[in-house]
């Protein structure tokens, strides 16, 4: 099974509806097939921010939802994490391409990526890297049930090992 696809069994398993999301081209292999879907909503965000507070929302409202965004402009997720999602035990699954691995020809892209892990470390957010195929529904379906339960943010992070390296075209 491709991993968009296992993501996207994981979501429906989990009854994540909504899928807020900021534009990149790991997420765009997921979400671009979740805009034709129609069991899901898929909400374009101008900021990651917007999309956590969007994904906030829906759990408020008694709904799930899951976030998708790039390691780049993950750093603007911090304060909603941190004083709205992590405070109020707000559940919401993030799904973060990392740009800046393997592969990478944009040196902006590379000090983004590299402090996403140690960001989420320091404000107690789980995250799970799959490096195979095989292993990503497996690993979507442990966030997703540790995110739910545990009533706070956790993230799954793609690198470009798995979803491949965004080219320079």
């Amino acid at each position: 099974m491709h991993w968009a696809d296992a993501i996207i069994d994981g979501l429906r398993a989990h009854e994540a509806w909504t899928v807020p999301y900021v534009p990149d081209a790991a997420g765009w292999q997921v979400v671009g097939k979740l805009v034709d879907d129609p069991a899901f909503t898929t909400v374009a965000a101008t900021r990651e921010e917007e999309a956590v507070g969007i994904a906030a929302g829906v759990y408020a409202a008694g709904k799930r939802a899951a976030v998708f965004m790039q390691s780049s402009g993950f750093g603007n997720t911090v304060n909603a994490l941190a004083q709205l999602c992590i405070v109020n035990r707000i559940a919401v699954p993030l799904f973060i391409g990392m740009r800046g691995g393997l592969g990478e020809f944009n040196a902006a892209q590379i000090p983004p990526a590299q402090a996403v892990p140690r960001i989420l470390d320091a404000l107690s957010i789980p995250h799970y890297a799959p490096e195979r195929e095989e292993d990503v529904a497996g690993v979507v379906d442990g966030a997703l049930r540790l995110c739910y339960a545990g009533r706070a943010p956790v993230a799954v992070l793609l690198y470009s090992t798995l979803v491949g390296a965004k080219s320079e075209a």
